[in-house]
C-alpha cells in the first residue's frame, strides 16, 4: 500500500500539548510498525490510526495510564506481573546453559577472588543492585563502556523491581572464563560468549543501546532496519557484500577474493587498524556507506570481528540471505539459530564461500525462504522488549543462585539516575 498508507496520531486527551515523537515504518510486505517516544508523562494517551480520513479498526485506541515516559522512576514492585504484561518466556534456554556452570554464587567469595585475578589486566565492572538501586565498582584503565551497562541497568530498575544481586562484567571484547575444571569457575558477564569459555553472555552493548536510544540518537536499530530493506528479492543485485574494518585475517581474505571475483563478492574495508594495509592486495580503503545500503544486495557475509560480528541481528532484520561463517563465538541468540533454515553456514577459513554463493544463485527460490526464516527470527526474538526480558530473566536467575547476602561494599559509588527537571513524573506506585 505505500509508506502513507496511514496516518497516527497520538495525543494525551487530558493535556494541552502532547510530546510524544511518532514513527510510521513500512515493512513493504504490508505490514507497518508504528513507533513512538514519550518526552513526558500522561494520565491517558489516545492513538488514531486513519486511512484518508477514516479510523481504521477500531481507532481511536485509549491507553488507560498513567503512561510513564522512558526517565520515569516508577518500579513495578511484583516481578511477576512485570513478566506477564512483557509477555516474557518462562525459560530461556541460553541462561539456562549458561548458568548451568554455577550451582551456588557466593557474593562475599567472587567479590574477593575475581578482583584479584582478572581486576589488574582487564576491564571490569563489580555491580551490586540493592532495594532496587545501582552501584558500581571499576577495575581496568578502559572502563568508557560501563555507560551501557549503567544505562540498561537504571531503565529495568524504573521499571520493575530487581532482584538484591551481586555481579561482575566483562567490558572486554573477549570472553574471560576459560577454565576447564568446574570446581573454581568465576561467574563473569560478557556481551560475547565463545565455546571456549564459560561467560554468561548478555546481549550485545550494541543492540542494548540500540533498543535504549531507538528514536533517539541511534539510527539503526531493530525498528528502523526493517523499513529499509531496500528493494525486493528480485530486484536485488546478486553480487555478495560485505564492508567493514581489518579486525580479523579472515577479513584480509575475503577481500583478496572479491579482488580476484568482483562480479560474485563486493568485499572492502572502510579502515585499517589491526594489519598492515597494503594496497596492491586488499585495494584502496573505501568510505563507509549506510547500513541500510547493504540490502540492495541479495547476499549478505557475517564474517567474525575481534569477536562475532554484532552486526547479524541487524543483517537477519532486513530481506537478504546472510552467510555466516563458521565460529567458535556467540552472542546471546546464537545457539536458537539453525544453519540452513536462517541462514546459510561457511567455513570458517572461507574454502567453500564461493561454493555456498553458486549454491545460493542456483536455488533461488530455497535462498529467499532462508531469508524470510531469518527476517522472521529477528521479529519475533530481538526486539526491545526480547532484549528487556532477556536481561530481567538473567538477574532474576542469577540472583536465585546467590549463597550469601550481596552487599555495597567498600569503595562503591550509587550509579544516579537521570535528572529529568524538563518533564517530572509523579509515580502513581510512590504514596
Amino acid at each position: 500500500p505505500g509508506e502513507n498508507a496511514f496516518q497516527v496520531k497520538i495525543t494525551a486527551p487530558d493535556e494541552q500539548f502532547t510530546r510524544v515523537g511518532v514513527q510510521v515504518l513500512d515493512r513493504k510486505d504490508g505490514s507497518f510498525l508504528v513507533r513512538y517516544r514519550m518526552y513526558a508523562s500522561y494520565k491517558n494517551l489516545k492513538i488514531e490510526v486513519k486511512t484518508g480520513d477514516k479510523h481504521v479498526a477500531k481507532s481511536p485506541y485509549i491507553l488507560k495510564g498513567p503512561v510513564y515516559h522512558e526517565n520515569c522512576d516508577c518500579p513495578e514492585e511484583e516481578s511477576s506481573v512485570w513478566l506477564e504484561e512483557m509477555n516474557c518466556p518462562q525459560i530461556i534456554p541460553q541462561i539456562q546453559r549458561d548458568l548451568a556452570n554455577f550451582p551456588i554464587v557466593d557474593p562475599d567469595k567472587i567479590a574477593k577472588e575475581i578482583p584479584e585475578r582478572f581486576g589488574q589486566r582487564q576491564s571490569l565492572c563489580h555491580y551490586t543492585i540493592k532495594d532496587n538501586e545501582v552501584y558500581i565498582k571499576t577495575y581496568g584503565e578502559h572502563v568508557g563502556f560501563r555507560i551501557f551497562m549503567d544505562a540498561i541497568l537504571l531503565s529495568l530498575t524504573r521499571k520493575v523491581k530487581m532482584p538484591d544481586v551481586e555481579f561482575f562484567v566483562n567490558l572486554g571484547d573477549w570472553p574471560l572464563e576459560k577454565r576447564k575444571s568446574p570446581q573454581n569457575l568465576h561467574p563473569i558477564f560478557s556481551w560475547c560468549g565463545s565455546s571456549e569459555s564459560k561467560d554468561i553472555v548478555m546481549p550485545t552493548y550494541d543492540l542494548t543501546d540500540s533498543v535504549l536510544e531507538t528514536m533517539g540518537r541511534v539510527s539503526l536499530d531493530m525498528m528502523s532496519v526493517q523499513a529499509n530493506t531496500g528493494p525486493s528479492w528480485e530486484d536485488k543485485n546478486t553480487t555478495a557484500f560485505w564492508r567493514g574494518r581489518d579486525s580479523r585475517k579472515e577479513r584480509l581474505e575475503l577481500v583478496k577474493l572479491s579482488r580476484k571475483y568482483p562480479e560474485i563478492i563486493d568485499a572492502a574495508f572502510t579502515n585499517f587498524f589491526f594489519f598492515k594495509h597494503d594496497e596492491s592486495l586488499y585495494g584502496p580503503i573505501v568510505k563507509h556507506i549506510s547500513f541500510f545500503d547493504f540490502f540492495k544486495y541479495k547476499y549478505q557475509i557475517n564474517i567474525d570481528g575481534t569477536v562475532a560480528a554484532y552486526r547479524l541481528p541487524y543483517l537477519l532484520a532486513g530481506n537478504s540471505v546472510v552467510l555466516k561463517q563458521d565460529s567458535i563465538y556467540y552472542e546471546h541468540f546464537y545457539n536458537e539459530l539453525q544453519p540452513w533454515k536462517h541462514y546459510i553456514p561457511f567455513k570458517s577459513d572461507l574454502s567453500d564461500l564461493l561454493e555456498k554463493l553458486q549454491w545460493a544463485k542456483e536455488h533461488d527460490e530455497e535462498a529467499k525462504s532462508i531469508a524470510k526464516s531469518g527476517q522472521e527470527f529477528a521479529r519475533n526474538n530481538l526486539m526491545g522488549d526480547h532484549i528487556f526480558c532477556y536481561y530481567f530473566k538473567l538477574f532474576q536467575e542469577y540472583a536465585s543462585l546467590q549463597v550469601s547476602e550481596p552487599k555495597i561494599r567498600d569503595g562503591m559509588e550509587k550509579v544516579q539516575q537521570p535528572d529529568d527537571d524538563l518533564f517530572p513524573c509523579t509515580c502513581h506506585r510512590k504514596k
